[in-house]
């Protein structure tokens, strides 16, 4: 039989990924196809390197300079299990601006996951959470979550329980707050108000 061949180069170029990674998981591990286009698409292998690591393999079979041909192969039957990062040193640089300084970035997934980090005594302002239950494990630092009824300290080692819709407000202590946050995914995560504040 012979092998599948998908040219993109006449697709629109947001369809040309979502229509290489369908192609890619109809798959059977073992089975592979070739993919025509007019460039070399390192990010898309980059992608793959993301959502496959280890899993796929990226044959080139033409390389340009008008066209390029690489054949992609599935080696497992499902993505594999990973090490996704160290959480007891996880402190990258960037921060956003709901204190994220980590996410789960997989295209294809069904949680949603984040390591949020506050400086000393930041705040994440009271407001109603989204409607889905979030877990939070306190990894760094300390402080207090405020709820309707009182207020929980937040120490390393904590797993919390945040069920939908419940309020609740995050102050972190003299040496910041570290956590991270587990949920069913969701396309936008949208809060009735959050701001994250530096008390200096």
């Amino acid at each position: 039989m012979a092998e599948q061949e998908l040219d993109v180069r006449t697709l629109r170029q947001p369809d040309k990924h979502p229509t290489i990674f369908g192609t890619y998981d109809a798959l059977a591990a073992g089975e592979s196809f070739v993919l025509v286009n007019d460039h070399d698409p390192k990010p898309l292998r980059g992608e793959f390197d993301v959502e496959h690591p280890g899993s796929y393999s990226w044959e080139y079979l033409e390389t340009g300079p008008a066209q390029w041909r690489i054949r992609i192969g599935k080696l497992t039957s499902t993505a594999l299990p990973r090490v996704l990062c160290d959480t007891t040193n996880a402190e990258p640089g960037d921060i956003d601006a709901a204190g994220a300084v980590w996410k789960l970035d997989m295209r294809d997934r069904d949680l949603d996951s984040n390591i949020i980090r506050l400086t000393a005594g930041g705040t994440i302002d009271a407001h109603a959470g989204p409607d889905l239950d979030v877990l939070i494990h306190v990894l760094g630092g300390s402080g207090w979550l405020g709820t309707e009824r009182g207020t929980i300290v937040l120490a390393p080692g904590v797993l919390l329980w945040l069920p939908r819709r419940s309020r609740r407000e995050f102050t972190a202590g003299d040496e910041g707050l570290r956590y991270l946050t587990v949920h069913q995914r969701r396309r936008e995560l949208a809060l009735d108000t959050i701001t994250t504040r530096s008390a200096d």
